[in-house]
């Protein structure tokens, strides 16, 4: 399951990107509209911009903007920043690979066999999936009428 943490950087970024401008967008503000608490937006967003993703600007009209255009940020580097390797096992984590003690031959593990096809699945999608193609799949089901049923 994603943390709190990566679940906010994730809105935060939607947040920061679907605003006109690039002008810095005030703490605050962001926290508010993204119903975050402010002081974890304030580590997560400190967090966003040492992995290069935001820039902040000091002062009155200060804040946090986009480093880098959405279609350069890859959901995946922004889910292993926040959370490390994608992988639920270390004997399949391709950065931070370590052997399980309990098994005798990797190469024949049914475990991390399949677990190896999960990290693969998984990388797949998080590391071919922008912050632009989020924004597009959000304005794709906004134009989409709601269904309502009725009993």
């Amino acid at each position: 399951m994603l943390s709190m943490k990566t679940r906010y950087a994730i809105k935060a970024l939607i947040g920061l990107a679907t605003k006109d401008t690039r002008e810095p967008v005030l703490i605050q503000t962001l926290a508010e509209e993204q119903n975050i608490p402010k002081k974890f937006l304030e580590l997560i967003l400190l967090d966003l911009k040492a992995m290069g993703i935001l820039s902040s600007k000091k002062g009155k009209h200060g804040g946090y903007f986009l480093r880098v255009e959405p279609a350069r940020i890859r959901i995946g580097q922004v889910v292993r920043g926040m959370e490390g390797p994608l992988a639920l096992l270390q004997c399949v984590s391709q950065t931070q690979y370590e052997r399980c003690e309990d098994c005798p031959d990797e190469r024949i593990c049914g475990l991390r066999l399949v677990f190896k096809d999960v990290r693969d699945a998984t990388s797949k999608i998080l590391d071919n999936t922008t912050l632009a193609d989020v924004l597009a799949r959000i304005e794709q089901e906004q134009a989409q009428p709601e269904v309502m049923f009725h009993i």
